[in-house]
């Protein structure tokens, strides 16, 4: 599977569009993360578009703030935030610049650098499980806030890039509603993953908190 896999950078341009042509265009493209261990190769499976102003599920939907200030622009740049108190999760910024779009790594296939990855996700009682989630994608790379703002379209020598890969055929896309996302953000259909593929992870939708007992 290696040896198909396309290693041409994917240019800025790829990703000067919106969000919503960019997101399933990214199935089967390769996300390399390179440390002072080495490379951990991940072939993208899932992912979830997020646009900006317009999408009450965007963190760019109320406006511009210190913590999404990479979703701004330029594209093509590393938008990684920190939820939960616990997780990282990593997303590629689209559309033109000063327009908020980005879409979250939901999933992929570790096929290259394993051995690095099963020391970060201990959890995972398979490889397959290794990058199945968005938080999970981001341990298994080891990619946190350090990296906000890095550009994955730029030289071999930076620590995420994004290559051409393996592009997934339309025919294998699917799309449904966006995980565990409330109200109106959470129905539309900006959700992709790759049919049949053991990475990609559950759906889950949105939990409504429970109202304390008084």
């Amino acid at each position: 599977m290696i040896a198909a896999l396309d290693r041409t950078p994917l240019s800025r341009s790829f990703f000067d569009r919106p969000v919503q042509e960019v997101a399933p265009e990214l199935l089967g493209r390769l996300l390399v993360r390179t440390t002072e261990a080495g490379p951990v190769e991940l072939r993208l499976t899932e992912v979830e578009a997020y646009a900006g102003p317009t999408d009450p599920g965007s963190h760019a939907y109320r406006g511009r703030t210190a913590r999404n200030d990479v979703m701004f622009g330029p594209p093509g740049h590393v938008y990684v935030y920190f939820t939960y108190g616990m997780w990282h999760c990593v997303n590629l910024v689209c559309g033109q610049d000063g327009d908020p779009g980005a879409v979250l790594l939901r999933a992929g296939e570790v096929v290259r650098g394993a051995e690095l990855a099963r020391p970060r996700r201990p959890a995972a009682r398979h490889d397959r499980e290794l990058a199945k989630g968005p938080a999970r994608l981001a341990t298994a790379l080891a990619i946190d806030r350090a990296l906000d703002g890095a550009d994955a379209c730029g030289p071999p020598s930076a620590p995420l890039r994004i290559l051409t890969g393996r592009p997934v055929p339309a025919d294998q896309v699917r799309t449904g509603p966006r995980t565990g996302v409330a109200g109106e953000g959470g129905i539309r259909p900006w959700r992709y993953w790759q049919a049949e593929d053991r990475t990609v992870s559950p759906y889950r939708a949105h939990a409504p908190r429970r109202r304390p007992r008084t």
